[in-house]
């Protein structure tokens, strides 16, 4: 029995999802996937994630670079910048030779300017000193509330005792108009009135109300309102 070396082959093609993506094509060979172990790294179809993560990680640092890249430099050659030493010279200077002289002043600026701000560490003492500083500004702002809660409290003070002083001549107003009347009245004045006040009571009018008016206005309306109900 001799035994022929063959190869295994899918007869009918196979879909990956249920939509068809990712068929294999009738005669060609199966790949084998193996599960790689802990801390060995699998020789399978798996290994496109990572290729895919490092390509978008290396588009976003090109991104990045490309966004937060500095002004270019001329390519100049020995000619030409001889050329351009002599035109400096006869003070002739071209726009981009402007541009990248203001670049490199405000350059020179900005390292100076850091230079210039002295490096300050902050000690124990400083910190006590400003703890003391902030506690006073919470102070002020303590006392500028209290300041201001007395102030109201003085403003609500005068407007109480203004209304009591307005009730108390009121009330004195009232017993005088009172002992001015007759004895009869007084008597019927001295009773409290506890009827309640009347429920349907209508606006003020210059002429005395009409008798009958209202139910008129009733009537009226009930007949208005059958008539578009048969409608």
């Amino acid at each position: 029995m001799t035994s022929q070396p063959h190869q295994f082959q899918q007869c009918a093609p196979m879909s990956g999802t249920a939509k068809g993506k990712g068929k294999i094509k009738a005669g060609q060979p199966l790949k084998s996937s193996s599960i790689g172990k802990k801390g060995i790294p699998s020789t399978g179809g798996d290994g496109g994630g990572c290729g895919r993560r490092e390509a978008m990680e290396c588009i976003t640092q090109i991104s990045e670079s490309c966004l937060n890249a500095s002004t270019p430099l001329r390519h100049l050659s020995p000619k030409e910048s001889l050329h351009q030493a002599k035109r400096e010279e006869l003070g002739l200077i071209s726009k981009e030779r402007q541009h990248e002289l203001d670049m490199a002043k405000a350059k020179a600026k900005s390292k100076s300017k850091e230079e210039a701000i002295p490096k300050y560490e902050l000690t124990v003492e400083d910190g006590q000193r400003l703890a003391k500083e902030y506690s006073r500004v919470l102070m002020r702002r303590h006392r500028a509330r209290q300041r201001l809660a007395k102030e109201y409290s003085r403003v609500l003070m005068r407007r109480h005792r203004a209304r009591q002083t307005t009730e108390s001549t009121l009330l004195k107003l009232k017993k005088e108009a009172i002992a001015a009347l007759p004895e009869k009245l007084q008597a019927a004045a001295m009773v409290p009135d506890m009827t309640s006040f009347p429920a349907n009571r209508y606006m003020v009018t210059l002429t005395p109300p009409i008798e009958g008016y209202i139910e008129k206005v009733r009537d009226a309306a009930k007949k208005h309102s059958v008539k578009e109900k048969l409608r």
